[in-house]
């Protein structure tokens, strides 16, 4: 039954996206890769929310709430007050300009060889971190929740490596072949199973611990574990609460902001009343996200203790214990289409880039449109297979799966948010400015994090030990004291290149202003209420974290 109920799901979601999009010319540019500049404002908020709400999220988001709590929320709740900033200052800016990648405003902005390195700093990030850490987080939660490696008779490590292959390339079927609204449709139809099936585990995980009361299973979490429930946290925190003030918005604005993967659905708004109607109503249903992506990850503390091997076990543990065996087969089918939905949104975002900012700007500038869609396809082929290859690997990797994602975006999400900003605020900033900004950014950050964060730590412990100290709590407190924390390295690098980016332009400023050209693609006359509507939400967010503090 479990079985049929997935594939009925799943291949429903298939036929729906196959006649939603059947009409659409996907042989323009603007037809595949922007799904004909026709996405309504509920299409566009579902889009962007499965698209950022899979695996990785869910398994690593609820690993780092069952170690440490409700602080971690701030990677969802601070998402609103990103996407309040994007649709009332970015969107209005990049449909005026008629975009179809960020890195077309940046050749606009600066020059061509701009724009092609951080397209290559994009396609970089997805190949080897995005991408592989969907496959591996979406293999393992679905491994762990349904004990594949009984079911098939195999031991971890295979099951992962078949599940990898498997979600990758049905993904990249949806991706490659069915274009931006194809991925968009079987999106919105996902959001709506996963909003549901993702509800669903939270309350049966209260009504389990309040023996059949929901309410007194929140009266007992609330009691026993009231450490759990602190917005601020402690010093030792993955979120210390001084990070929501430096690094932590700006990894928002950048991942809801610039980020192709993201932006390429309100990119794809038929008008921009549609596309801030779309980011504001994904803002209001993202203030609601911890009920999925935390609240389970504190359930399990309450069920299992610190007896867990790993924390990423926390939430396929607790769907193993609190869903009803009837309902499996449905909740299979939502996460593997939520899975399926980040996966094949970045790889369509990387085949955008790839025809549009490297295909026809480096090897066949007299590409037609159809040539650019054809030559994307064949490198979205290529780079589903690279990622399929190097996903597993990641079984091998040691601590939770979010902080490790968020920690190494930040060799490519701060230079281009650096630039980006730079671009918009100023007029005579010239493009070797952002060359520079942008070689400091990836230099400079990778030998902080992955050269003397490591080696100062290790020296800490091992005088630590050396003086007498043995505990392993004491030790790991030491080991994250000892390092600002990346978001804290984050700001100062941004604040940094900002300042260079100013200085280059003061002494070898551009012989004109910039001006932003309008397109006139598609309608920019502005929803009338954004303002007021992005402002109940950013005080909706501060209320939330007072309640909690």
């Amino acid at each position: 039954m479990a079985v049929l109920s997935f594939i009925a799901f799943t291949a429903l979601v298939a036929i729906i996206s196959y006649y939603a999009t059947k009409n659409t010319n996907e042989k323009s540019s603007d037809g595949y890769f922007l799904g004909g500049r026709s996405l309504t404002a509920g299409v566009i908020a579902g889009s962007l929310l499965l698209t950022n709400l899979s695996t990785e999220q869910i398994v690593g988001l609820n690993g780092q709430s069952y170690s440490e709590g409700i602080l971690v929320m701030a990677w969802e709740t601070l998402a609103a007050i990103a996407m309040v900033v994007t649709a009332i200052f970015l969107l209005p800016r990049y449909l005026k300009g008629g975009l179809t990648t960020i890195p077309q405003f940046l050749e606009t902005r600066f020059d061509s060889g701009t724009k092609g390195l951080v397209s290559g700093l994009f396609l970089t990030g997805y190949a080897v971190i995005l991408l592989p850490t969907i496959l591996y987080s979406g293999a393992l939660g679905i491994s762990t929740m349904f004990d594949l490696p009984s079911i098939l008779g195999v031991d971890l490590w295979t099951s992962i490596w078949i599940c990898v292959w498997g979600i990758g390339l049905i993904g990249s079927v949806y991706a490659i072949f069915g274009g931006l609204k194809a991925v968009a449709v079987s999106d919105t139809i996902n959001a709506i199973g996963l909003l549901v099936g993702g509800l669903l585990i939270p309350i049966f995980g209260l009504i389990a611990i309040g023996n059949g009361s929901m309410l007194e299973g929140i009266e007992v979490l609330t009691s026993q574990h009231p450490e759990k429930f602190n917005s601020i946290g402690g010093p030792d925190a993955t979120v210390p609460f001084a990070t929501i003030f430096t690094g932590m918005m700006l990894v928002q604005l950048f991942y809801w902001g610039t980020n192709q993967q993201i932006i390429q659905r309100a990119l794809a708004a038929k008008n921009l009343q549609e596309g801030q109607k779309g980011l504001l109503l994904a803002a209001f249903i993202k203030i609601l996200g911890p009920i999925i992506v935390v609240l389970p990850g504190i359930i399990a503390w309450h069920m299992f203790g610190g007896g867990l091997e790993k924390a990423d076990q926390a939430y396929p543990m607790l769907v193993n214990k609190v869903l009803p065996a009837s309902m499996l087969g449905f909740f299979v089918a939502v996460m593997f289409g939520a899975i399926l939905s980040s996966f094949n949104s970045v790889l369509n975002s990387s085949v955008t880039l790839y025809g549009v900012d490297i295909y026809n700007q480096y090897i066949n500038r007299d590409a037609t449109e159809a040539e650019m869609v054809k030559q994307g396809k064949r490198f979205g082929i290529i780079l589903a297979i690279i990622s399929m290859v190097i996903a597993p690997f990641l079984f091998k990797a040691q601590g939770g799966l979010f902080g490790y994602l968020q920690e190494v975006n930040g060799c490519y999400s701060i230079p281009i948010l650096t630039i980006i900003v730079v671009g918009y605020l100023t007029k005579r900033v010239p493009a070797i400015a952002a060359k520079i900004a942008m070689f400091l950014g990836v230099v400079l950050y990778s030998i902080s994090q992955f050269v003397l964060k490591p080696s100062l730590a290790s020296n800490a412990v091992m005088e630590a030990k050396t003086s007498g100290i043995e505990d392993e709590a004491i030790l790991a407190s030491i080991e994250v004291a000892a390092y600002p924390h990346f978001l804290h390295v984050m700001a100062i690098l941004f604040v940094f290149n900002v300042i260079i980016m100013l200085i280059i332009g003061r002494l070898y400023p551009r012989s004109t202003d910039f001006v932003l050209p309008y397109t006139k693609q598609v309608d920019i006359t502005p929803y009338k209420y954004v303002r007021q509507v992005g402002i109940a939400v950013c005080i909706i967010v501060v209320a939330i974290y007072v309640y909690f503090a």
